[in-house]
């Protein structure tokens, strides 16, 4: 074959994407569509819990549509890291969106699911042959940081993609992946060179992202050929511009130039950027360098307890003025408050209050170089506990002490916070934290990814 022709509808199933753009892209003969479906950043509760960030109606729009499209052309439709996080959770959930879909069509293929959830003695075994190093940032690893995890998951290559495709698969659904992974797999398989590939695999996975302009999530066509691919939005109103596709190339990298893949990495020093016309770039020169050893990412997820949250403002310049001294002498009294009313029970210890403010350096914390603040401020107070209950019960008592406890220019009690909100304790109920960031050597890129067979 001398061109693969890819479509990716949306950077992110349920994010949505334009049914004319779908339209377009089908009348230019794509030999594949490829979704991803998730992401870590929107934190770790969608891995902790797994659950989807987006809504079932918002992923089964976008799902049927490229579920049809792909079906009435007879070509695969590749889906990865599904449900956000790819957990077993997570894949069943999207699995079951997809069944739901096939039966409301009548609709009849051969599905694979991948699974990407790492069982727990696997891990240990690896840990053991220290086989698991860790990622920057590093988070400490051990059998007992394997046991509190919530659902581990492994970041997935080609090969599980290429496997389903070689049994038949004509919808793949599988769990956590690299992203570009979903757009590589079958390219690879055809014998495409691997530098080009990884490369317009790159700039398809957040599909039409590497527009100069784009207003609403949408596609993104490309051409893979021998030595150069083309991208070109089947979007009319959005343009590619080879600042737009390099610009993307270098997005959510740690190196400018150098993209780590579990098979090795893509280099993009030489890559050159063309424009073609005044809305495709043609892209050509990046190299593939094959890794010595065979990695895959481990995603893990812990539960940190339960939490409670309480917004409030301060309009009171007296108190804006000593924002500082009057937290941290609240927040002492507080937690002598607690051990009085809750037998005993510390602060740091047995839960944690933790005050963001918003107007002062809510968002960047000890970073931030502005220092005057604001006319107004707003405090979100958040209250973390072994138990909903407790962190409740904690919240409900801080709410009452914070909003009337003084500062020395005011006698006795005051009101110094404003609630929006009645009752003033919101319960978000489980959080969770990411507890692994590391990557894990195989010697098998299908071993830790099963994959069962179904005819839909």
């Amino acid at each position: 074959m001398e061109e693969v022709r890819v479509f990716a509808p949306t950077g992110m199933l349920g994010s949505s994407y334009l049914e004319t753009s779908l339209a377009r892209a089908m009348s230019w003969q794509p030999h594949f569509i490829g979704a991803d479906a998730g992401s870590t950043d929107h934190g770790p509760a969608a891995l902790g819990q797994g659950i989807c960030m987006f809504p079932k109606q918002a992923v089964k729009r976008d799902l049927r549509l490229m579920l049809l499209a792909a079906r009435s052309h007879n070509i695969p439709l590749l889906i990865g890291s599904a449900g956000t996080a790819g957990a077993d959770p997570n894949l069943a959930w999207t699995t079951d969106i997809l069944l739901e879909i096939a039966r409301e069509e009548d609709l009849h293929f051969r599905l694979a699911l991948i699974h990407s959830e790492q069982e727990k003695k696997y891990l240990k075994r690896k840990l053991r042959e220290e086989k698991v190093r860790p990622l920057y940032p590093t988070i400490p690893i051990s059998e007992e940081t394997i046991d509190r995890a919530s659902h581990v998951v492994a970041m997935m290559g080609t090969e599980p993609y290429i496997g389903a495709l070689d049994a038949g698969a004509q919808v793949v659904l599988a769990g956590r992946s690299s992203d570009t992974s979903i757009f590589a797999a079958l390219p690879i398989r055809w014998g495409f060179p691997a530098g080009v590939v990884w490369h317009a695999a790159k700039i398809l996975e957040c599909g039409a992202a590497s527009v100069a302009v784009r207003r609403h999530p949408d596609g993104m066509m490309a051409w893979i050929r021998k030595d150069h691919f083309v991208v070109d939005p089947p979007n009319p109103d959005y343009i590619c511009t080879p600042q737009s596709v390099a610009s993307h190339t270098l997005y959510e990298n740690a190196d400018p130039f150098l993209l780590v893949e579990p098979s090795g990495t893509l280099d993009t020093s030489h890559a050159r950027y063309e424009a073609i016309s005044d809305r495709a770039v043609r892209v050509w020169g990046s190299d593939f360098i094959p890794a010595k050893r065979y990695t895959v990412k481990l995603e893990g997820a812990e539960l940190v307890g339960y939490q409670s949250v309480i917004i409030g403002s301060i309009r009171d310049p007296i108190m804006i003025r000593q924002i500082r001294s009057w937290l941290a002498d609240m927040q002492v009294r507080l937690d002598q408050r607690i051990r009085d009313a809750f037998g005993g029970i510390e602060m740091d210890r047995d839960y944690q209050f933790f005050v963001r403010v918003y107007g002062l350096d809510g968002t960047m914390g000890p970073l931030e170089p502005v220092t005057t603040p604001a006319h107004e401020l707003c405090l979100v107070m958040e209250i973390t506990a072994p138990s909903q209950e407790l962190a409740t019960a904690i919240a409900d008592a801080a709410e009452h002490f914070a909003l009337h406890y003084p500062v020395p220019e005011w006698h006795g009690l005051i009101t110094g916070l404003a609630y929006p909100y009645n009752p003033a304790v919101l319960n978000r109920g489980p959080v969770y934290r990411f507890s692994l960031n590391h990557v894990m050597e195989i010697e098998d890129p299908r071993e830790p990814f099963p994959m069962e067979l179904v005819e839909v």
